[in-house]
C-alpha cells in the first residue's frame, strides 16, 4: 500500500511537516549562534550598556509624556507664562527650597525673553520638606489670584524659603495668606503622579516635547531641547 499523493491524501503533507521542522530548527540554530556573539560583543564591550539603558529610559519616557501630555501642559491658573498659542511647551517641575531650581530661574526667564514663541508650564513638586510644602501652598494661591510670576519671581530671589520670606514674597505680590485647600492638595497630588509617571527623580525636571530633562542642564541644553521639540 503506497501513500495517497493527491491533494487530498496525506501522503503530501509529510515532506511539508519536515521543512517547516528544519526551518524551525535552523532558525533556532540562528538566533543561538546570534545570542551567543551578542552576549560575546556585550562582555568585550560593557561600555554600550549604560548608552543602551540611557536610551531604553529616554524612550519610555517619551511614551510616558505622550501619554500624559495634556495634563502636563495643562497649567494650574495662572502658573505660566509665554505664548499662549505656543508651538513648543517647556514644563518645570520645582521646589523653592531646590538651589538648582532657583539657578535654573534665570535660564527659564531668558528663553521666555528670547522666544516668542515658547510657553512655560511650572508644576509645584515640593519634595525637600514642611518649608517646600508652604512655600507650595502660598505659589498656588499666587497662581489662584493671577500673582504667580511676582510671588514666583520675589521668593526665588529671597533664597532658601522660610516662614519670613514667604510672606514677604506674598506682600511683595499683594497675596493673601493660603492654607491647604482641597483644591491645592489635589493639584499637588496631581503633580506628583505626572512626576512618577515621567521618571522625575528630583527638582528641577523639564519636559520639553517628548524629553526629559533632569537636573539644572542650562540654558544651551534647554535651549536645544526647545529647538529640537520645534522641528
Amino acid at each position: 500500500m503506497t501513500d495517497d499523493k493527491r491533494p487530498g491524501g496525506g501522503g503530501w503533507k509529510i515532506p511539508l511537516l519536515a521543512g517547516l521542522v528544519g526551518i524551525l530548527v535552523g532558525a533556532g540554530i540562528m538566533l543561538a549562534a546570534n545570542g551567543y556573539f551578542i552576549r560575546s560583543y556585550l562582555l568585550e564591550h560593557p561600555e554600550v550598556l549604560p548608552e543602551a539603558m540611557d536610551r531604553l529610559r529616554a524612550r519610555e519616557s517619551a511614551q510616558a509624556v505622550d501619554r500624559n501630555r495634556e495634563a502636563l501642559e495643562t497649567p494650574f491658573h495662572g502658573a505660566w507664562a509665554g505664548a499662549d498659542d505656543a508651538d513648543v511647551v517647556l514644563v518645570e517641575f520645582f521646589d523653592y527650597a531646590c538651589s538648582f531650581c532657583r539657578a535654573s530661574n534665570s535660564d527659564v526667564e531668558r528663553l521666555l525673553r528670547e522666544d516668542p514663541r515658547l510657553k512655560v508650564v511650572w508644576r509645584e513638586y515640593p519634595v525637600l520638606g514642611p518649608s517646600s510644602e508652604e512655600a507650595a501652598i502660598a505659589s498656588l494661591a499666587a497662581a489662584k489670584a493671577g500673582r504667580f510670576r511676582p510671588f514666583h519671581d520675589a521668593l526665588f530671589a529671597a533664597g532658601r524659603p522660610t516662614g519670613p520670606s514667604i510672606a514677604a514674597a506674598r506682600d511683595a505680590a499683594r497675596v493673601p495668606g493660603a492654607t491647604l485647600t482641597a483644591e491645592f492638595r489635589a493639584e499637588l497630588e496631581r503633580n506628583f503622579e505626572l512626576g512618577r509617571a515621567i521618571g522625575a527623580s528630583g527638582t528641577p525636571t523639564f519636559v520639553i516635547g517628548d524629553q526629559v530633562l533632569q537636573g539644572a542642564v542650562g540654558y544651551e541644553a534647554l535651549k536645544e531641547a526647545v529647538e529640537a521639540a520645534r522641528q
